[in-house]
């Protein structure tokens, strides 16, 4: 009788996800039923009141409160960070076992229920992998409404402003923001490139640290090609988007890179790994042709070299002369 039993596997924290995402589309549901705009009342106007709130703990710079709110988003979302790399690193080392099972069941069926059982062998959960891609992207939508708000200078914007704010003295005495940070204008868009490089920079490196390792090579290409597409792709939208978006994102990408270093540890070593340099090719192997070939150049160049030395004339050999007197005294005796 076996005796063994499987290990248990972490369905309270894969569940999780699910519950908070139900949460999110019941709330949603029940905004439209009373007739209220969920986008508004769940996430742009609660975060135009949080950027206005911690405003007033960073001396009125509103640069220092978008990196302000993006390092406490983050921390608050740091156990969703930590599952999603640490399932992505689950999958990455099932691999193998993935390209077997695929090459082993040609059914989709089998090959789909061997596949969920792989994953719960790795507690691997594909659902935790995209949930704080969507919190991100959420938050990313969300402050680019926000800063349209936030930063306008008409009379107009500032009254629309004012009726979006919580009805409390602190939030309406902050009113209107001190747009200005570093070199930017918080509201309008890096015309310097600096921004938008470091935006895309950061997040190339962000995406070189989740790469996996042993992947089939049409994983690598596609990884290859994310790799470099994602990163320009954020680069456009930060040359037409507010700045304080761009510096949301690079907050962000900091913030991923040490989560990466904490799950993955250290795996850009070399400009080899960091950049996409193909490996040096290797010579072919020689053929028939080609050894004789070398054969006769070798043949060749001895030759040149036997012409090119000088003669150098034969020395004779000299024997004493005292053998012959040797032998005329024998004779004598």
């Amino acid at each position: 009788m076996n005796t063994d039993t499987p290990a248990p596997t972490k369905s309270r924290g894969n569940s999780l996800p699910v519950i908070i995402v139900m949460t999110m589309v019941i709330a949603v549901v029940t905004m439209l039923f009373l007739g209220r705009d969920p986008l508004n009342d769940i996430f742009i106007n609660p975060l135009i009141n949080a950027l206005v709130f911690l405003n007033i703990f960073t001396g009125g710079n509103f640069g220092l409160s978008i990196i302000l709110f993006t390092i406490l988003l983050r921390i608050v979302t740091i156990p969703f960070t930590i599952r999603q790399l640490e399932s992505t690193k689950a999958m990455q080392a099932a691999q193998p076992e993935m390209q077997a099972l695929q090459k082993k069941y040609k059914d989709p069926k089998r090959r789909q229920e061997e596949m969920v059982k792989l994953y719960r062998e790795h507690n691997i959960n594909p659902l935790g992998c995209f949930m704080p891609m969507l919190i991100q992207m959420a938050v990313f939508i969300a402050l680019y409404r926000a800063l349209a708000h936030l930063v306008g200078g008409s009379p107009e914007s500032l009254v629309g402003l004012s009726q979006r704010l919580y009805p409390f003295e602190v939030f309406q005495s902050q009113i209107p923001l001190n747009q200005e940070f570093l070199w930017m204008n918080m509201g309008e868009p890096d015309t310097t490139f600096i921004l938008p490089l470091i935006v895309g920079a950061s997040t190339y490196l962000q995406q070189r640290m989740v790469i996996t390792p042993n992947a089939s090579p049409q994983q690598q290409q596609q990884q290859q090609m994310m790799s470099w597409l994602l990163p320009m792709m954020l680069v456009f939208f930060t040359l037409n988007l507010p700045a304080g978006v761009g510096v949301y994102w690079v907050v962000s990408n900091v913030f991923s890179l040490f989560a990466s270093y904490y799950v993955y540890g250290r795996r850009i070593m070399t400009w080899r790994q960091l950049l996409p340099i193909p490996p040096p090719a290797e010579a072919p192997a020689a053929t028939g042709k080609d050894t004789a070939r070398e054969s006769d150049i070798v043949v060749e160049a001895t030759e040149v070299e036997s012409e090119s030395e000088p003669e150098v004339p034969a020395q004779t050999e000299t024997r004493p002369r005292h053998g012959k007197r040797r032998g005329k005294r024998k004779k004598r005796r």
